[in-house]
């Protein structure tokens, strides 16, 4: 039961969007942090907290529920609406429950269809503390868009234009979309540190000191928020919690299952409580039941994170482990899975079909993205540079205390062979644990907590050991997959072509199967095995196969599923098809229509890193309608 509502704490919950930990406390100088610093001198600071998705509406929509977004797919795949079934409740119905005001300032794109205006008291641009009745304790989000990816943009592009005029019209209360003055970096470029995954170019350095002047900016609205709890009295009742939705946004970050893409910032200031640091790794996901506890507020039963404070608190000197989830991200499909231990970091690549780095038309707004692979075509990248381009090795294993850049693979290594045991049996221990829904495909009825819970629907044990054979590629387990692709369950015979493309083109003993399987009713199913038989033995009816789900009359996730794979095929051979290329270079949907405009540059001929494959109207065409920017600008 709740406590009395006098030991009940305010709550302060900012949120800088996208934003690593670049803070002085964190160790990093070369951002203006004194508002932020001055908080970690009298809060718990979590040295290694991490974020269940590299990407803003996956992993808010952890921060709502508390449960991971791959146990509740499609909240795991980036602008998908999850449906919420009845029993799930978001963390400020439960506070409002408890005799809290509960505000939002502003952001929502919680991957779930939730209404914003349903769990908050308010939830505006101008939300805040001082609009709550006299009497009873508040708990008052606010997030800092300024901090999103976008601030990198160039200035001038159309897209930052846009949203410049955006924020305009906004006014000066809201802070959801980055300002209306461009980043002018003051720090020196020559004091920036370039990863060695990335090449020093001028653009990458830009883009790196962009942001730390809009960490610094970030920094500044901290010190405002903090000034008006103070001049209202309010310091010494209120918890202050500072985070970010995923980490940072320069090349190989937001997206992406490293660090960089995935440390962010995490600290507590609890009255009356001494200041600590927290050397284990934590999950953001433990922060709706780390606020309940404090507040002393049932912690409703579906929430999967353990409390960070309180009586069921681990200790910081206990080992623990940090897991992380990649799905769709905007047009491209990659299924990736980690774990972060105090000391290494773990992958498994589901789709080593793919490179690791494939391009996506919002992210190529930034000039980072453009200046990494113009170096690339040019070919001046070194190995450690090179490597991301091409397809992912299907295990990954790094030791950050020695390789904070993660671009020494171990995986493989006798030396390391323990850790990577162990760390691959917590994961897929982990995978089991949570019904991770992520290898379902994007059109399945299975998809939801629910749905895939339901006796004997959802094999995700059998699913998972035919992926994880597929992943050694070993050309014995050819009659396996070919056996498995006839399966009655359709996930199993998905997993099985999935199994058959990473074997090819050596895959030749199989083709019979792979045929058989052109005609499956299920288009999940048919997509791997077509693009398997096209890699293998190259025959037309494969290519043929991929047109025909890409046309309009499928639904769109087919359409972009098997865009995708024609994108990564012979041109020569797709080139014919170009008609289809052109119905969903041409639709309205933004993934889709950015899959396909990026195809057809490629088909042309005429791509550079600096076409312009992003369609800004589709993006801002919700703006236009007066519905906001929730579900198009948070990428």
């Amino acid at each position: 039961m709740a406590v009395g509502a006098s030991a009940r704490p305010n709550i302060l919950w900012i949120v800088g969007e996208d934003c690593p930990p670049w803070f002085g406390c964190y160790g990093d100088a070369l951002a203006s942090t004194p508002a932020i610093d001055a908080l970690a001198e009298r809060a718990t600071l979590f040295e290694r907290a991490y974020c269940t998705a590299p990407v803003c509406s996956p992993s808010r929509f952890s921060l709502l529920t508390g449960i991971a977004p791959e146990s509740h797919s499609p909240a795991d795949r980036m602008r998908s609406i999850a449906e919420r079934p009845d029993w799930m409740t978001t963390y400020p119905e439960s506070f409002r429950a408890a005799g809290y005001y509960c505000t939002n300032n502003q952001k929502t794109d919680y991957n779930l269809d939730v209404d914003a205006e349903a769990i908050w008291d308010e939830s505006s641009a101008t939300a805040h503390w001082r609009g709550r009745p006299e009497g009873g304790p508040f708990l008052a989000v606010f997030n800092f868009d300024p901090t999103h990816e976008s601030s990198v943009f160039d200035a001038e592009s159309p897209l930052a234009q846009a949203m410049a005029a955006f924020a305009k019209k906004l006014g000066p209360n809201a802070v959801r979309l980055p300002s209306p003055d461009p980043l002018v970096p003051t720090v020196p470029l020559d004091a920036v540190r370039v990863p060695r995954y990335l090449p020093d170019t001028r653009e990458i350095r830009t883009d790196f000191a962009k942001y730390h002047e809009a960490v610094t900016r970030f920094d500044a609205f901290v010190g405002r928020l903090l000034t008006q709890l103070d001049e209202d009295g309010l310091t010494d009742k209120t918890l202050v919690l500072l985070t970010s939705d995923h980490g940072g946004v320069t090349p190989r970050s937001k997206r992406y299952l490293y660090d960089e893409g995935l440390h962010v910032p995490l600290m507590m200031a609890i009255p009356g409580r001494e200041r600590r640091r927290w050397p284990e790794p934590v999950s953001s996901l433990s922060i709706p039941t780390t606020l309940l506890t404090l507040a002393g507020i049932d912690v409703p039963a579906q929430m999967q994170g353990e409390p960070l404070a309180g009586p069921a608190a681990p200790s910081p000197a206990e080992p623990s482990y940090a897991f992380s989830a990649r799905g769709r991200m905007d047009e491209r499909y990659s299924l990736v899975r980690t774990i972060r231990s105090r000391r290494f970091r773990y992958l498994r690549n589901y789709t080593p079909h793919r490179p690791v780095i494939q391009h996506q038309a919002f992210a190529w707004n930034a000039a980072g993205y453009r200046s990494w692979e113009s170096e690339r075509q040019a070919g001046r990248l070194t190995p450690e540079q090179e490597r991301w381009w091409l397809p992912a090795p299907p295990v990954e294993l790094y030791d950050l205390d020695a390789d904070v850049d993660e671009v020494v693979n171990l995986a493989g290594e006798g030396a390391y062979a323990e850790v990577e045991a162990d760390l691959r049996r917590r994961l897929r221990e982990h995978i089991l644990a949570v019904n991770d829904n992520g290898f379902l495909p994007e059109d399945s009825p299975l998809l939801g907590w629910d749905a895939s819970r339901e006796p004997g629907a959802y094999p995700l044990e059998r699913v998972l050991e035919l992926a994880d054979l597929g992943l050694e590629r070993d050309p014995s387990r050819l009659p396996t997959f070919a056996e498995a692709l006839a399966d009655g369950d359709p996930v199993v015979r998905r997993w099985a072509a999935f199994g058959l493309l990473w074997l090819a083109p050596e895959a030749g003993p199989a083709a019979d199967a792979l045929r058989s399987a052109l005609p499956d009713p299920v288009p999940s199913v048919v997509v791997p095995a077509a693009e398997a038989l096209a890699r293998t033995t190259g025959e037309e009816a494969a290519y043929a196969t991929l047109a025909r789900l890409a046309e309009p009359a499928n639904n769109v996730w087919t359409r972009l599923e098997a865009i995708n794979a024609l994108t990564y095929l012979d041109l020569d051979r797709v080139r014919p098809y170009r008609a289809v290329i052109n119905d969903a270079a041409e639709t309205s949907h933004e993934y889709l229509g950015n899959a396909g405009r990026y195809l057809r540059f490629r088909l042309d001929g005429d791509y550079t890193p600096d076409a312009v494959v992003f369609s800004v109207n589709g993006f801002f065409a919700g703006m236009a309608a007066g519905a906001g920017p929730d579900r198009s600008s948070s990428h």
